[in-house]
């Protein structure tokens, strides 16, 4: 049995299923999910993030967190918080720069919102030195100052396509070919929630429409409006999402979503605006993460690394700032959003 019958067996019962019932299958089923039975992190995984590229990335993610407490009072205590923390290699980060910031290690309540046993365990372990906790639901978020970071969380969550067809649309599927999964479109049928989309699509056009990420944000926002605190988002994407930009990653490769379900990791570009529209506190400009790294000084902590290396680890350290930042690697392709109360500044590295 594989999570492949499985579907094939729901979907020729009851018939063709939403993208986004696939894809949270595909990815966080008991026993056949993709983050419930695989490793994906790494050079020996599926993919690379950006804390695995260098330890420069979490480093000033910390920075930019504790200048932000700094600014708000060092409120204590707070909940230093991530989203979907893979393997825990950027809260290690995170913390290990803000050991010499006075104060913030004794305030911090660690907090890691995860969903899969397997990776929690791994958090774990690579936090053993601290003492973590975990939460299923960002609900579970305490009434105290939050200071957090997603980073390639919100890619993740699963999403719904529509393909515009007059002023209707039909809603792309997950359907069956004798047994093969294949896509297909849904009988057309109106969407309020895409009522602006109207403006700039035309027939044909395909949007993906991420219902997950607003309930997150709103909860998110609700705490640092009424206890303070801040947020930094940072995904690949932009401010509004035109097209398929649906995606699956095995061993460091695209393949296709159907033909291994629940074997890869399945992802899609993040909305911003959505993001944004959501926000119940106030937001910072969305910003390139190249942008972003360079304003909080990642060429001179690389410069001062660098003074250490030779050969092969100066040429790695090399290759890992120009992966973070250059406008054709990961420079461009990631932006970042930052959430911040009423009346105080965004994190540093971003503008209002």
């Amino acid at each position: 049995m594989s999570l492949h019958d499985l579907l094939a067996a729901q979907i020729a019962a009851n018939g063709p299923i939403r993208l986004s019932d696939f894809m949270a299958d595909c990815l966080l089923h008991p026993e056949f999910g993709y983050y419930t039975t695989q490793e994906p992190f790494g050079a020996s995984g599926d993919f690379v993030t950006a804390p695995e590229v260098s330890q420069m990335f979490g480093e000033l993610i910390g920075l930019s967190l504790a200048q932000a407490w700094i600014d708000q009072g060092s409120p204590s205590p707070f909940a230093l918080v991530e989203f979907g923390p893979g393997r825990g290699t950027l809260m290690s980060d995170i913390l290990r720069a803000t050991k010499g910031v006075s104060g913030f290690h004794q305030a911090a309540q660690i907090i890691l919102l995860e969903a899969s046993p397997n990776l929690r365990a791994i958090q774990g372990e690579t936090l053993r030195v601290y003492t973590p906790a975990w939460i299923d639901a960002v609900d579970q978020l305490p009434a105290i100052p939050i200071f957090a970071v997603a980073n390639e969380f919100f890619d993740a969550l699963p999403i719904r396509q529509f393909v515009r067809d007059g002023s209707g649309w039909r809603e792309r599927q997950v359907g069956l070919d004798n047994d093969t999964l294949v896509f297909g479109l849904g009988p057309d049928s109106p969407q309020p929630a895409l009522a602006h989309r109207l403006e700039d699509t035309k027939d044909g056009d395909l949007v993906e429409e991420c219902s997950a990420a607003s309930p997150i944000i709103n909860t998110l926002g609700l705490r640092i409006k009424h206890h303070g605190g801040v947020a930094l988002i940072i995904d690949y994407g932009d401010w509004r999402s035109l097209g398929d930009t649906l995606q699956a990653i095995r061993d460091h490769e695209h393949v296709s979503p159907l033909d291994q379900a629940g074997q890869c990791d399945i992802t899609a570009h993040v909305d911003f605006e959505t993001i944004a529209n959501a926000v119940p506190c106030q937001y910072s400009r969305v910003t390139p993460q190249g942008v972003f790294l360079e304003r909080l000084g990642i060429t001179q902590r690389a410069q001062a690394l660098a003074q250490n290396m030779t050969e092969d680890a100066l040429h790695s350290h090399i290759a890992a700032h120009r992966r973070l930042t250059h406008p054709d690697e990961m420079g461009n392709l990631f932006k970042v959003i930052g959430l911040y109360p009423e009346g105080g500044s965004p994190p540093a590295g971003l503008e209002k």
